[in-house]
């Protein structure tokens, strides 16, 4: 692969590219569900391919090929410099430049005890099988259970001499159990909805998910929803758990500090943001609680890896810095752009794809004291767990977000279960009510395996790390108007 990577670099700069870069990417991946306690699918498939970048007169080009040969290599290089010549010819583009970076030359591999690839596909069909036999319940009349496996080898060289190969494992599942009773559907899923969690690690994550021993908590809080009453509606304080904490900085954090959204080059799939380049260092993002950090070296994190694909190396910095917006998510292109750092979020979903800006491991730091500390201090509020669904507008400003669940709290206790529960936002102003963030014995990773961009589309898998955290002044359920 790495020989490959280099073929396609020397035919790109014999053919007048001024910079090139090559990713040789081989991946498998393995997925399992099952419904209502007969095998619903088994899908195993492997890809592999080599895509090619290159600068022609500051004009990018890319192109790939899904060969793993010479002529593949060679012939995705060749394209890829005529359609960046082609570029070039239009009149008034600005040119691109590239933030200088080392060239890099090193190698990485997951940790893993025990490789998800390598566990029988029998295995993985009884665990599914026997996590959903637990959440058998008169009103649950659909159960699911997943797992999920992959394997990827990514070879990466440029012209600028950096040449890194790294190996990627990972695996992760979930369960949901769906109750129905008098015209009423409610669900609960374990441990996150929408796909479960995954994890950059070995089997051992999903032994660690236990998804039979959750399965029957599970079953009965989706049934004892059905008879719940409904979150009420008007301002209050909010307490969010870790996965929902999660979804927010996702969504209001992570993608508005996509540089190349601020910049507006990227705009086709969920908009903007409402950030501009002069923001930095002076917007103020939240209370003082509020600590937001990229990091690309978490253990564990499905956005975790020795160097980005651009070939800029791993490491930690902040996004937002006790409530001040101070750093972007960004590549070598946008960096120099903005005329601060080297880039580093720059991440492409397999060899078809051209890198773009992405989320790596976005975490919110933790604050002090335990969950019941933050309940201790309301009086009257609602605590939300685990995402339902979710709304924000194209500039990643006003929301609306639901929870599968909620209780509410009077005098520091968790009180009654509630059902629908759903609150709203604008940015800013929410997470400036920010008033408490539990410590670090609260913190969870969640990973993630479906977060959308670009066109066309490109899936990346990213991690958050969040404590839950303790919001003030906040509109639940429907607004009065």
């Amino acid at each position: 692969m790495r020989e490959l990577c280099g073929e396609a670099i020397d035919a790109a700069t014999a053919g007048g590219a001024g910079y090139a870069d090559a990713r040789a990417v081989t991946r498998r991946a393995q997925n399992v569900a099952t419904k209502n306690g007969e095998v619903e699918s088994v899908s195993d498939g492997e890809t592999e391919g080599v895509g090619v970048r290159v600068l022609v007169n500051g004009a990018w080009g890319f192109a790939c090929d899904r060969r793993l040969t010479e002529e593949g290599a060679r012939s995705a290089a060749e394209r890829a410099v005529a359609f960046a010549r082609a570029s070039a010819s239009r009149a008034g583009r600005r040119q691109v430049e590239l933030a200088p970076a080392p060239a890099e030359k090193g190698e990485y591999r997951t940790p893993a005890k025990r490789d998800p690839m390598d566990v029988p596909l029998s295995e993985k069909v009884d665990l599914c099988l026997r996590a959903e036999g637990a959440m058998r319940h008169e009103d649950v009349k659909i159960t699911e259970a997943t797992v999920r496996s992959q394997r990827e080898e990514r070879a990466f060289q440029s012209s600028e001499g950096a040449d890194v190969y790294q190996e990627f494992v990972e695996c992760g599942g979930g369960i949901d159990a769906l109750a129905i009773r008098d015209g009423k559907v409610q669900i609960r899923s374990y441990p996150s909805a929408h796909g479960g969690s995954s994890s950059q690690s070995g089997w051992e994550y999903i032994d660690g998910l236990d998804l039979p021993a959750h399965a029957p908590r599970v079953a009965e809080e989706a049934a004892a929803l059905l008879r719940a009453d409904p979150c009420p509606s008007g301002v209050t304080t909010v307490v969010l758990d870790s996965e929902q904490m999660v979804l927010q900085v996702h969504e209001s954090v992570g993608h508005p500090t996509e540089l190349d959204r601020v910049y507006g080059t990227e705009a086709a799939y969920a908009g903007t943001s409402f950030l501009r380049p002069g923001d930095l260092g002076s917007l103020r993002y939240g209370s003082d609680l509020m600590n937001i950090t990229a990091d690309s070296t978490t253990e564990g994190g499905l956005g975790t890896f020795a160097y980005d694909d651009e070939g800029v190396p791993a490491g930690r910095q902040p996004v937002v810095e006790s409530g001040v917006l101070n750093g972007f998510l960004s590549s070598r292109e946008t960096a120099r752009l903005i005329g601060a750092g080297n880039g580093g979020s720059m991440r492409a979903d397999g060899w078809s794809r051209m890198p773009l800006v992405r989320m790596t491991n976005l975490h919110l730091e933790p604050g002090a004291g335990s969950f019941d500390d933050l309940l201790a201090d309301v009086d009257d509020g609602i605590f939300m767990c685990t995402n339902k669904s979710w709304s924000i507008d194209d500039k990643r400003l006003n929301f609306q977000f639901g929870t599968q669940i909620a209780w509410e709290i009077k005098n520091g206790k968790l009180g009654r279960m509630l059902r629908d529960a759903t609150y709203m936002g604008t940015t800013p102003i929410f997470w400036s009510g920010l008033d408490a963030v539990a410590g670090p014995d609260e913190w969870e990773l969640y990973g993630l395996t479906n977060c959308g961009k670009g066109q066309p589309g490109q899936h990346a898998h990213v991690s958050h790390g969040t404590s839950p955290g303790r919001f003030r002044n906040v509109q639940v359920g429907v607004r009065d108007v």
